[in-house]
């Protein structure tokens, strides 16, 4: 039996949180990169099972979606574990399945520095990275040294992998990008999602216009199921930014649902800058997408939307600070949860105080 949620809420905002968010002079980035190559280090089969014993409180509620089995209903969002180093240790943070990247088909180095910052009275973080990473090559050979494979269970828990476009290719040429990406990272994904509306790659969110979705997720799940070769394909998820108009969005939920994607995660950053704190306010005209309690309403709305407007499964994602942001989420429809400002404000009693609510409401 794992330590309680609220304890480890209170270990982790009252001591470790602050020690985290002092050092490197404040630098979140260079603060998440060192938090990365840590769990990357103890990323070993044994060293994972201590933290599972340490962190898991509750076991939170079993669910399948697109025919793959998690063991509970909150993950790790994409942007957290960009270069899937540390794709061991997820689990004994207490999360129930996790979606590494965003990769692109070749490496890049993201945005000048500095591209992240902190709100701390809005609870929010901007970023503009850029999808910096070692490319698809580098991180599928990542994986294969960690013997994650779709299937596997290697990880202890389901794996989904975050791709995106090369900065530097063309929109045109913006398929052949994805389908690179796509043929090296299948084979180690449960399941891949379709990273097209971070507001950090120029012209990326084009890609949610009905044609050119059309033409991406058709060809992606074409491939799928060549790879799969008479098996069952890789199931490909849609990630859908929040600033898109209901029309817009009933586009983009047409087009997956006639073109094969198996789901949505609804949402990403978003480019509104309503609900910051007034201290905050000298950081609102920074370019990037905004996230954590701002999103908070947004993220829930578009979920419930998109929820009323399609039989996918939808991922929620978005402003998920408290266990009931969560449960508000699953209320509005979601099939699962992600975490990514929230777990670094709240830490690892976040996904506990998630699992330990949706697995008391499971017998209710």
């Amino acid at each position: 039996m794992g330590l309680p949620a609220g304890l480890l809420d209170a270990g982790y905002t009252r001591l470790l949180r602050p020690v985290l968010f002092r050092a490197y002079d404040g630098d979140p980035e260079a603060i998440h990169e060192r938090t990365i190559r840590l769990l990357a280090g103890v990323g070993s089969e044994a060293l994972a099972r201590a933290l599972t014993g340490l962190v898991a409180g509750s076991s939170g509620r079993r669910t399948t979606v697109a025919g793959i089995d998690f063991p509970s209903r909150v993950g790790l969002a994409a942007g957290l574990d960009k270069d899937a180093t540390a794709v061991l240790a997820w689990q004994g943070l207490g999360f129930g399945f996790a979606e590494l990247g965003t990769v692109t088909g070749r490496a890049q180095p993201g945005n000048p520095k500095p591209r992240m910052f902190r709100l701390r009275d809005s609870k929010a973080l901007v970023n503009r990275m850029g999808f910096n990473n070692p490319g698809a090559e580098a991180v599928a050979a990542t994986l294969a040294a960690r013997n994650v494979y779709r299937g596997n269970a290697a990880a202890g828990i389901p794996i989904g992998i975050s791709i995106g476009k090369t900065k530097l290719v063309a929109l045109e040429d913006a398929v052949a990008d994805y389908l690179l990406s796509f043929r090296l990272l299948a084979p180690h994904a449960d399941y891949v999602a379709v990273n097209v509306s971070s507001p950090n790659t120029p012209g990326l969110r084009a890609l949610q216009d009905g044609g050119a979705l059309a033409d991406l997720v058709g060809a992606l799940r074409t491939e799928a199921e060549a790879l799969a070769a008479g098996g069952r394909p890789v199931p490909i998820f849609v990630k859908v930014a929040p600033d898109l108009t209901w029309a817009q969005l009933d586009e983009v939920l047409a087009t997956c649902a006639d073109h094969g994607a198996a789901g949505l995660v609804a949402t990403n950053t978003t480019l509104a800058r309503d609900g910051l704190a007034a201290s905050d306010q000298g950081r609102a005209g920074e370019a990037g997408g905004l996230s954590g309690a701002p999103l908070t309403r947004r993220a829930r709305e578009v979920v419930a939307y998109v929820c009323a407007h399609t039989r996918l499964p939808v991922i929620g994602s978005g402003g998920v600070m408290t266990a009931a942001d969560a449960v508000a989420l699953f209320d509005a429809g979601a099939s699962l949860v992600q975490l990514y400002t929230g777990f670094i404000y709240g830490g690892p009693g976040l996904p506990a105080a998630v699992n330990a609510l949706d697995g008391e409401r499971k017998g209710s």
